[in-house]
């Protein structure tokens, strides 16, 4: 399966942020060591019990809009999510290749958008830090539209502020479930990433072609 789309075909490029433009180390840290640790301050717990019950509480939410809501997550465990998030802010890193890639498809005449299921806090936080931004036509957040990106109806509800012709369309994201869901709304061009996280191994991209660096589809 060939890495390199056809640009001829394609008005419309659609991007995820977290995994996909941004190094997952990111969020991964956050949740699975930052925020067990601030948790077993908060409420007396061992290392050990705050993880598994801060894992306990993302099982249960996965898949869902509320895993993506910042304010759910700072009712839920008593957090201040915002202001940890901003604690670790340094570790916000995009992956090489990325604003090359931004440019290049910018001057190619394509719309370019982000498309994220991350919270508009989060997403602001990472905006100030990396200045992606400037590169964007339009950037869209799950959280407005009610739907996480894995319902096939948030690609039914984006076009009422995002209008493309699902066909001519290209998606890069991390994610499967969502990869899947697009697919069913009809989305023409799919591309899942190797590494999001460049501190694990590649992950398992399933059925999709896959980028391990933003050049392999440059414009």
């Amino acid at each position: 399966m060939s890495m390199r789309p056809d640009w001829g075909r394609i008005d419309t490029v659609l991007l995820d942020m977290d995994g996909t433009l941004l190094d997952l180390h990111y969020d991964n840290h956050f949740w699975r060591v930052h925020v067990p640790e601030r948790f077993a301050q908060r409420h007396g717990l061992s290392q050990a019990e705050a993880h598994a019950e801060c894992l306990r509480h993302y099982d249960a939410k996965a898949g869902t809009l509320d895993w993506y809501c910042v304010d759910y997550w700072s009712e839920r465990l008593q957090l201040d999510i915002v202001r940890l998030k901003e604690e670790v802010a340094h570790l916000i890193a995009i992956h090489p290749g990325v604003p090359e890639f931004l440019t290049a498809v910018r001057r190619s005449g394509k719309r370019v958008a982000l498309v994220t299921n991350a919270h508009r806090k989060s997403l602001r936080l990472k905006m100030d830090r990396t200045g992606l931004d400037v590169h964007f036509d339009a950037m869209h957040v799950s959280h407005e539209y009610g739907l996480a990106k894995e319902d096939p109806a948030f690609w039914a509800a984006l076009p009422r502020n995002e209008p493309f012709d699902p066909g001519r369309t290209l998606l890069v994201d991390d994610s499967l479930p969502v990869l899947r869901s697009a697919r069913r709304a009809g989305i023409g061009h799919l591309r899942a990433v190797l590494r999001p996280d460049s501190h694990q191994p590649d992950k398992d991209v399933g059925e999709f072609a896959a980028i391990r660096h933003f050049k392999e589809i440059m414009p």
